[in-house]
């Protein structure tokens, strides 16, 4: 029997209408995460892509990205950095705003996270505008690192934030993608 991991992940995912506001729809992978099975078809697509590949650190955004990160990057032994939102941090902190529908907002790192020369994965759950993923690939590469790839479970399509992430040359991979109006 064939299993399209990618739809099994997609439909793994809950849709919750009107959340965190009217006319919003919110990609939650709580569901995705609590089952044992789909949150490891998930790892391992991610693990099989880079496996192979010559990484350093993985950088998970606040907070989803924690999750995802952490994980592959223990299956890939490697290290894993946090890209935090503003105020969250104890240490030296550099830090890079970005714009939002409804406004900006912050993203900081240890001034230490990484090395100059370091071969990055920056990971988070979906791309939404892509403002927040740009964001925290700035702060990588303001701290010296090579940021391999952006990737992230979703990509909500009709948002544009896919083009806004390649549109600054950075490779971008996703397993699926939502638009809008699906439930």
């Amino acid at each position: 029997m064939h299993v399209d991991t990618v739809e099994y992940v997609r439909r793994a995912i809950r849709s919750v209408p009107d959340w965190p506001k009217p006319g919003i729809i919110f990609r939650d992978i709580t569901p995705l995460l609590q089952d044992p099975r789909t949150f490891r078809v998930l790892i391992d697509m991610f693990v099989y892509r880079y496996m192979r590949q010559r990484l350093d650190l993985v950088a998970g955004i606040d907070a989803r990205g924690f999750i995802l990160g952490s994980v592959l990057a223990y299956e890939l032994n490697l290290g894993f950095v946090p890209v935090r939102k503003k105020g969250k941090l104890p240490f030296r902190t550099l830090a890079e705003q970005y714009t939002l529908e409804y406004g900006n907002a912050t993203v900081e790192m240890h001034t230490d996270a990484v090395k100059p020369g370091q071969r990055v994965l920056l990971i988070d759950d979906l791309i939404a505008t892509g403002g927040t993923m740009v964001a925290a690939a700035k702060l990588l590469q303001r701290l010296g690192a090579n940021v391999v790839e952006a990737a992230a479970i979703i990509e909500l399509s009709e948002l544009g934030g896919l083009k806004v992430v390649k549109d600054t040359g950075l490779p971008v991979f996703t397993v699926c993608s939502f638009t809008e109006s699906e439930t």
